[in-house]
């Protein structure tokens, strides 16, 4: 079992007791430091522009500016991308940016990428909204577009909705294929997808059961394409709140304007022992990969600094 963790970057107002904006953005730089000293594995960004789970005038740090930035403010960990949303960037530069970075980090990118999903933003920043059919279309498309400009040098595709016609990609890495990471659970589309180009598939909730069902179909669809299901990294993203030792639960700060409800209903709150027992229960049902949330850790470092030495060796 690997882990990843999300950065602070404002998406889900977790930087907004921070009034300055470089102030939130080194606040941001130092969580991703903490990481890289660590047994962490990578640290990811969200591809949003408004914040959740409402649009507020609050700050949201774009996802590939700051992998790049971070790429180069970290020495050791991998970083990514949970997911790159399709319909914000052509998919043909979509894959520049990311041999871009890639070579920025030395080779240390993830490169995520999914359908999207947040329509008010889409709208907001003038993107036209497909419906889930043509979205769904569309990402099709674009994986083996991506696939292609990273895999051949002198790649051709006409599709319905995007073509290219032999497109000039140098350097398409610092070394070897940019890992794939493609984001959602849809049965039909997306994990297909995985299953063809994938290098990892993010389920999202964090939920065995759950994970248990969507891994049966990338098998299925694995062995109809011929793939090595073992080849694919597979995982999920958990809403997490690791108490220190001796910590109240009744103490803890909701985050971004959360009442303790919401707070306690989209966190798992609990003792380095009774998160293990969840990750227990997601590797039996074939989950490689947790990649955590953490409230409030632009503030204060302290539950980032536990976790790495407190969950992370019990899984190494």
């Amino acid at each position: 079992m690997r882990f990843g963790m999300m950065v602070p970057q404002g998406w889900r107002m977790d930087l907004d007791d921070i009034a300055d904006p470089v102030e939130q953005f080194e606040a941001m730089t130092t969580v991703a430091k903490v990481a890289d000293e660590g047994p962490w594995d990578a640290i990811f960004v969200y591809d949003h522009f408004h914040t959740v789970p409402r649009p507020e005038h609050e700050t949201t740090f774009e996802c590939w500016t700051i992998t790049a930035t971070l790429a180069r403010d970290t020495k050791r960990v991998k970083l990514g991308q949970m997911v790159g949303c399709n319909g914000y960037r052509n998919p043909a530069l979509y894959a520049k940016i990311a041999s871009t970075v890639d070579v920025a980090s030395h080779g240390r990118l993830y490169a995520g990428f999914g359908a999207g999903w947040y329509k008010h933003e889409w709208e907001a920043y003038g993107y036209e909204w497909p419906e889930t059919p043509e979205r769904m279309a569309r990402f099709k498309e674009a994986v083996q577009i991506v696939h292609k400009m990273w895999t051949e040098d002198y790649p051709e595709f006409q599709g319905k909705y995007y073509h290219i016609d032999k497109p000039i990609n140098e350097p398409k890495s610092a070394k070897g294929k940019i890992p794939l990471w493609i984001g959602g659970s849809g049965p039909k589309v997306t994990l297909k997808l995985v299953a063809q180009y994938g290098d990892a598939c993010n389920l999202g909730p964090n939920n065995a059961e759950f994970a248990h069902g969507k891994l049966e179909i990338l098998k299925r669809h694995c062995d109809d394409v011929g793939r090595d299901y073992g080849s694919i990294v597979k995982s999920t993203e958990w809403n997490v709140c690791l108490l220190l030792p001796g910590e109240d639960p009744k103490s803890l700060k909701p985050q971004g304007g959360m009442s303790r409800e919401e707070f306690e209903e989209r966190f798992t709150i609990g003792t380095a022992d009774q998160l293990s027992e969840w990750i227990e229960a997601l590797a039996k049902v074939g989950i490689e990969y947790v990649i955590v949330y953490q409230p409030n850790i632009a503030y204060n470092q302290d539950r980032v600094r536990y976790f790495a030495s407190e969950i992370i060796p019990r899984f190494s």
